[in-house]
């Protein structure tokens, strides 16, 4: 069965030739043109990964208000914005609301295509057969990986696929520093420092909110992170 994508950009030309391109690789593509179309249809059925871009009609900031709808239906959902916006604050605010990935609409398609296929690996190989690696235990950390589930101290911990792969990278191999780009590599992202270093605050952020003396991310400036053993 195909992998259904959405698309919720409000100029025609842009959704249509999304959408053609889209087809053309084989997935099934609904567009919707405004927030509240796309909510209607989401409320219904989730698509397997949406595409926003962040002004939506008479709404300057309805692609942030989706994102953080869908946020609430799934952790999981991956969720691209793809917009003209390229400001720093854009960018944070969009990651900061749990997508898992940030473009411009300069992007080649080619790049566009690479950016989805790995957000579709990376939620396919999270949910094959129990291995070996399928729980990752490190203290009070639990990942699992088959239903891609964090919890700390038995409370479960809402991370992205994005946000779980960072863990995944440095909880494996507790007390070791990852660089940006190791972790980027992980992820299966191609970001600036900036927004690795966007994802690790938010990543902090919900820890703590299941653990206010969470301390379990160091942060060694000028070159990367690590787990703490």
């Amino acid at each position: 069965m195909a992998r259904q994508i959405a698309i919720v950009e409000d100029e025609p030309a842009i959704r249509a030739n999304y959408s053609d391109a889209l087809k053309r690789y084989g997935y099934e593509v609904h567009t919707y043109a405004s927030r509240a179309q796309a909510s209607s249809a989401f409320a219904l059925r989730l698509p397997d990964l949406v595409l926003i871009d962040i002004g939506l009609g008479d709404e300057p900031e309805g692609g942030f208000d989706l994102c953080r709808e869908l946020r609430q239906h799934s952790t999981t959902l991956p969720i691209i914005f793809l917009t003209a916006r390229d400001s720093d604050f854009d960018i944070i605010s969009g990651l900061r609301l749990g997508a898992d990935d940030y473009l411009t609409k300069d992007i080649s398609l080619q790049h566009l295509l690479t950016r989805i296929v790995s957000l579709f690996r990376r939620v396919e190989a999270l949910s094959q057969p129990a291995g070996k690696e399928q729980l990752l235990e490190i203290g009070p950390l639990r990942l699992h990986g088959d239903r891609m589930v964090a919890t700390w101290n038995g409370i479960e911990v809402p991370l992205t696929v994005t946000e779980f792969w960072i863990v995944h990278a440095m909880a494996r191999y507790p007390g070791h520093i990852k660089t940006r780009d190791q972790l980027m590599s992980a992820a299966q992202v191609v970001v600036d420092d900036a927004t690795i270093t966007s994802h690790i605050k938010r990543i902090r952020k919900k820890f703590v909110a299941v653990d206010p003396d969470f301390d379990g991310i160091d942060t060694m400036h000028g070159v990367g992170y690590r787990w703490k053993a």
